[in-house]
C-alpha cells in the first residue's frame, strides 16, 4: 500500500506501519507549503526557510549535507521527500572551449545544454523541453519527438551545472543565460518562468534578469502574455525570413502564426516593456540570400526597435540547407546598416561536438550509458 500524500498526516511514521511511502520531490513545494509541512510535523516554521535556502540558494542535492539542520529533521525530510536533481552523464569539450552536457533527468530522459565561453562572458545555453514539437526544417532538434516539458527545477539545475563548470574549467563566473537549447520555451511557459524566478531571486542564484534571453520561434499570444506579465528578461525571435512564403517553408508554425500576427504581438511587447527585440537570422544559399529578402528583413525591423544577429548555419545533414556565401552576408549587412539597423555576424561555437545552434539532437545515445560509481560525468574531448 502506498501513501499518496504523507504531508497531510503529521507525525506519521510509515515504517512502523508497514506502509510504503510515496515521496514527493521537495522542490515542487513553495516556501509557504514547506512552512506548513514543518508546522504540521511539530517543527519550527523557520526550518522551512533554512531548507529552502539549501535547495535554491546553495543548490544542494542531498539532505545529509544540510549542516545547520538537526539529524532528526534531516531524517524526517528523507522520509517524506526526495530531490530529483539532474546528472551530467556525458561532457564533451570542443577545441574552441565550448562544453556540451548530456543531461540525464530523474526519469532517464536526456536533454543537452551548452557552456559557451568568450573573452568577455560565459553563457549557458539551456533546454526547456525533451525534444521539440515544432518542425523547423533546418534544425536537428526538431527531428526529435517532444516527450515532455522540463520542470522548473530541471531547467534551474542545468544552469547550476554550467555555473559550476565555468568556475571549475575557466575560473570565471557564469554571466549570461540563453534559452536556445532543445524545445520551445513558450510552449513550457509556466515552468520556464518558474525557473527564471529561482535563477534571478535573491533566495536563488541572484542573477540579473537582463542577463537572460528567451529565444522563441514567435508565438504571438505568448509574447503578449510575457508583456502582460511584465517579465524583465530579454526577448529574441528566431525569424530567418520576413516573407511569409519563405518563413513557412522554413518554419511550418508560420502558417498558423504568420508574420502579421507576430508583428502585432511585438508591437504590444514594445508598448508594454519599452525593450527592443533581437532577431536571429540564418542566411541560406538559394533560399533567402537575395536582396528581396534582405529588404524585407530591414522593413520588419522597423516595426519596433530591434537588432539582428546573422547566425552561421550549422549543417545537420547533406540536405537542401547550405550556408550562404560571404557575398550574401555582406549584402544583408549593407541593406540593414543602410537603414540604421544594428546587425552583427555571430560565429557558431562547438561545431566539432555538435553543440552549435540547431545541432542539439542527442547523437551520442547517452541514455544507454551506465553512470560511473561516483556519478561523475564521462568526459570526451
Amino acid at each position: 500500500m502506498a501513501l499518496a500524500n504523507p504531508v497531510c498526516f503529521p507525525n506519521f511514521n510509515p515504517y512502523l506501519c508497514g506502509v510504503e511511502l510515496q515521496k514527493k520531490d521537495i522542490r515542487k513545494l513553495s516556501l509557504p507549503e514547506l512552512e506548513e509541512f514543518f508546522l504540521e510535523q511539530g517543527e519550527k516554521k523557520f526550518r522551512a526557510k533554512q531548507v529552502y535556502e539549501w535547495l535554491w540558494n546553495k543548490s544542494l542535492k542531498n539532505f545529509d549535507e544540510m549542516s545547520n539542520i538537526s539529524l532528526s529533521t534531516r531524517e524526517l525530510l528523507k522520509t517524506h521527500f526526495t530531490i530529483n536533481h539532474i546528472r551530467v552523464d556525458l561532457m564533451q569539450h570542443s577545441s574552441d572551449g565550448t562544453i556540451k552536457n548530456a543531461v540525464k533527468l530523474f526519469d532517464d530522459k536526456i536533454v543537452e545544454s551548452v557552456l559557451i565561453p568568450t573573452t568577455k562572458r560565459i553563457t549557458a545555453c539551456i533546454s526547456s523541453q525533451v525534444g521539440c514539437s515544432l518542425d523547423c526544417n533546418f534544425c536537428a532538434t526538431a527531428r526529435l519527438k517532444r516527450m515532455r516539458n522540463l520542470n522548473s527545477d530541471e531547467i534551474y539545475d542545468q544552469v547550476v551545472a554550467i555555473k559550476d563548470e565555468a568556475e571549475t574549467y575557466f575560473q570565471r563566473p557564469l554571466t549570461n543565460i540563453v534559452f536556445m537549447g532543445m524545445g520551445e520555451p513558450l510552449l513550457n511557459y509556466a515552468n520556464v518562468i518558474g525557473a527564471i524566478d529561482k535563477i534571478t531571486s535573491a533566495d536563488g542564484l541572484g542573477m540579473a534578469p537582463r542577463r537572460i534571453t528567451l529565444s522563441t520561434v514567435g508565438i504571438p499570444k505568448m509574447i503578449r502574455k510575457m508583456a502582460e506579465d511584465e517579465v524583465k528578461f530579454n526577448l529574441a525571435i528566431s525569424l530567418h525570413s520576413a516573407i511569409n512564403e519563405t518563413r513557412t517553408r522554413l518554419m511550418p508554425i508560420n502558417e498558423v502564426n504568420p508574420l502579421e500576427d507576430l508583428a502585432d504581438a511585438l508591437s504590444f511587447w514594445y508598448a508594454r516593456t519599452k525593450r527592443k527585440v533581437t532577431y536571429e537570422y540564418v542566411i541560406w544559399e538559394g533560399i533567402n540570400d537575395d536582396e528581396r529578402h534582405a529588404k524585407a528583413l530591414a522593413k520588419f525591423c522597423k516595426i519596433i526597435p530591434s537588432k539582428v544577429n546573422l547566425i552561421q548555419y550549422n549543417p545537420i545533414d547533406e540536405g537542401e540547407f547550405r550556408q550562404a556565401s560571404q557575398e550574401a552576408v555582406d549584402l544583408y549587412i549593407r541593406v540593414l546598416e543602410g537603414q540604421g539597423i544594428i546587425a552583427k555576424v555571430r560565429k557558431s561555437r562547438g561545431q566539432d561536438i555538435d553543440a552549435a545552434c540547431g545541432q542539439l539532437a542527442n547523437k551520442n545515445e547517452v541514455a544507454q550509458l551506465q553512470p560511473s560509481e561516483n556519478n561523475s560525468p564521462t568526459e570526451q574531448p
